[in-house]
């Protein structure tokens, strides 16, 4: 198979280099790999109100980062990349704007937030434990500097940025500042070359065309915009100003065939859940590994459907029977390839009550008319609910 690009790359600009690189492989793995990346707004310990660039800098930020430990924790870290200004390989990186010298090196930054970058792990159950301890350990750094991580998908505040040009594409510029308000995790999947034997990156791309607005559905989680709820009416409000954003020009998936055949599935937003996080390899890998999904759609009817869910949620036209539909098939294409099933009641639960992530937040700001109360709620990391 050749190396195929996407329309970009996630929540950097394009040409940015990837945080997590799988095995470089000229010979077939036999064996799943997983990594996890999760970006996170950054607030104030005392008063949970969200911090930008302008209230802390990258030299403070990756001071806390680097004094980190994590070396005990299950995983390869040998593929983590170092991308400057950063000098230290960590599973941790500051987000944010590169701010070039005039030889065009990225020599300081315009911090958005911060990121974990799991290792890749052989197996699920490692990959989420290392998730899990890194994000306790990074949340108790932060807090001895008077800050805290919290996962929502965009800035609630800001909405506008603007930096010097530090990216030799004009596109490649306008998207690396778009992307200053944005927060959103990246799902690692590695495969075992002999389940794509028949593989088609044309068909794959249109099944999931069809699918993703549906996967996204079940995790839109940032209904803030310019300090008040998106699109409020009487009964009804905008689930995700980030996907709506993204919607038009963010890619839903890259392939990797020379990383351990590793796909990058996009559309997903942050959780303070940790069962979330379990429920998105799980519904991508059913993508991935079933011959029985047979839905398809072309590019443009997933930009479409996309901006469509960003807006209506889980109301959207078609997209319950979409979702459910991937969820049966979990149930029986999963347990034969010994992954356990029993997070994806979460996502049954979200379906059947109409209730994402973001319905919460809205319920939350609702009852204390305050934006930082609900990110105090998603610095957290809250367990399993099923």
């Amino acid at each position: 198979m050749s190396r195929h690009k996407f329309e970009g790359n996630g929540e950097n600009a394009p040409q940015n280099k990837p945080h997590l690189h799988f095995p470089d492989l000229s010979v077939k793995t036999d064996q799943f790999g997983f990594g996890l990346e999760a970006e996170f707004l950054l607030i104030d310990l005392l008063d949970s109100r969200p911090l930008w660039y302008r209230d802390v800098s990258f030299k403070q930020l990756n001071g806390i980062l680097e004094s980190i430990s994590f070396e005990d924790l299950p995983g390869d870290y040998t593929f983590l990349e170092v991308e400057a200004p950063h000098t230290k390989k960590m599973p941790f990186v500051v987000e944010g704007y590169h701010i070039p010298n005039e030889n065009f090196e990225m020599v300081d930054m315009r911090p958005k937030g911060v990121e974990i970058r799991t290792p890749v792990c052989s197996n699920l159950e490692d990959c989420m434990f290392t998730y899990k301890k890194l994000y306790l350990r990074m949340q108790e750094a932060l807090s001895a500097s008077g800050l805290r991580a919290a996962a929502i998908s965009h800035h609630p505040t800001e909405f506008l940025f603007d930096g010097p040009m530090n990216k030799r594409r004009y596109d490649f510029w306008l998207w690396a500042k778009e992307v200053m308000t944005t927060y959103g995790p990246d799902i690692n999947v590695s495969v075992p070359t002999y389940l794509l034997e028949n593989f088609s990156l044309q068909d794959f791309e249109q099944k999931i065309n069809f699918y993703a607005p549906a996967l996204a559905a079940i995790s839109l989680g940032s209904p803030f915009f310019k300090n008040k709820v998106w699109k409020e009416e009487q009964n009804s409000h905008g689930k995700s100003y980030r996907t709506y954003k993204r919607s038009t020009i963010a890619p839903a998936i890259e392939y990797h065939p020379d990383e351990a055949n590793r796909f990058e599935f996009k559309i997903f937003e942050m959780s303070p859940y940790l069962e979330d996080f379990e429920n998105y390899f799980l519904l991508f890998l059913t993508l991935v590994l079933s011959e029985k999904l047979n839905g398809r759609a072309d590019k443009n009817e997933r930009i479409y459907k996309m901006g469509e869910v960003a807006v209506k949620g889980l109301q959207s036209e078609d997209i319950k029977k979409r979702i459910e539909e991937v969820i049966e098939e979990a149930y029986q294409v999963l347990p034969k390839f010994n992954f356990s099933v029993k997070s994806l009641k979460r996502v049954q639960n979200i379906v059947a009550s109409n209730k994402t992530l973001a319905d919460e937040l809205v319920e939350i700001y609702r009852n204390s008319n305050s934006i930082p109360e609900t990110l105090k709620f998603t610095s957290e990391l809250r367990e399993s609910l099923t």
